[in-house]
């Protein structure tokens, strides 16, 4: 029977310890506040945007939230970020993404400065992250290396096969497997034969972007499963990349949706704020 890891538990745990550090710090003098800002208002974004600010609250960080019309432009969105890289009492910046189709996004990540770019895209931080040095890593990936530390899944010396490549998630999630030592292949739509190379992990992380594409036959016999994927099903129900049902029988852990990854995501945009305090 595999052990379903529970992502809500862990991600408690962490923001628990994460207060007891603001709290010293705000007697120390230090008052941590993140910027979040909002452009437009997508259904999905403002659940997330909340999210953020009740984790914000529970942990004892203020949060300043920045909601603008749909019409703002490039330009303007540049100059408040600029504003606040240079607002001393402001320790992280977030920006909420999707923005809409007329704003560069690739601009407005580069414009946060990497010392406030707690969700850990500028390229600086990406590049710290290759470089072994001490930078914001991207929350969704720091997340599930917590959620393996936590329940006690070794990663040196394992194979662990990222399926995706983004920026976001499949890259950095490949760059921290690498810092702990876990032998990896990053799979990906091009992939010839992907059933076979995902049979070889240890430790397979689904990032695909499809509706329970990962069935048992990807699986090797006792591997470890982590789903990244958030859907909704022919039923309405939220689900992931991986066929959960069909997947539990053989694999030895597994992260569920909800309630596995997503939960960590949070927690670690937390301790990135955290960090930006304390460095």
């Amino acid at each position: 029977m595999a052990q379903i890891i529970d992502g809500k538990r862990i991600a408690k745990e962490i923001k628990d310890k994460l207060k007891e550090e603001v709290s010293v710090l705000k007697e120390r003098g230090t008052k941590i506040c993140l910027a979040v800002i909002q452009v437009g208002q997508d259904a999905a974004s403002s659940v997330y945007v909340n999210n953020k600010k009740k984790a914000c609250a529970y942990i004892g960080i203020d949060s300043v939230s920045y909601e603008l019309k749909e019409a703002t432009t490039e330009a303007e969105l540049v100059e408040l970020i600029e504003k606040l890289n240079h607002t001393e009492k402001v320790h992280g910046i977030l920006v909420q993404l999707p923005l809409p189709a007329h704003i560069d996004e690739d601009r407005i990540i580069r414009t946060i400065s990497p010392d406030k770019d707690v969700d850990g895209f500028h390229p600086v931080n990406v590049g710290r992250l290759w470089l072994g040095e001490t930078g914001f890593v991207s929350c969704t990936p720091a997340g599930i290396i917590q959620l393996l530390k936590y329940s006690g899944i070794e990663i040196a010396g394992k194979e662990c096969v990222v399926i995706g490549r983004s920026n976001i998630v499949g890259k950095p999630m490949a760059a921290l497997l690498l810092r702990e030592n876990g032998t990896v292949t990053v799979a990906h739509s091009r992939t010839a034969d992907l059933k076979e190379v995902t049979r070889r992990a240890d430790i397979l992380i689904a990032a695909v972007g499809q509706t329970k594409m990962i069935t048992a036959e990807y699986i090797k016999e006792g591997a470890v499963v982590i789903d990244v994927g958030m859907h909704r099903d022919a039923q309405n129900h939220l689900c992931g990349d991986v066929d959960f049902e069909d997947v539990y029988s053989r694999a030895s852990a597994i992260t569920p949706v909800p309630g596995g990854v997503g939960p960590m995501t949070i927690a670690m945009l937390m301790n990135n704020c955290v960090q930006a305090a304390r460095d």
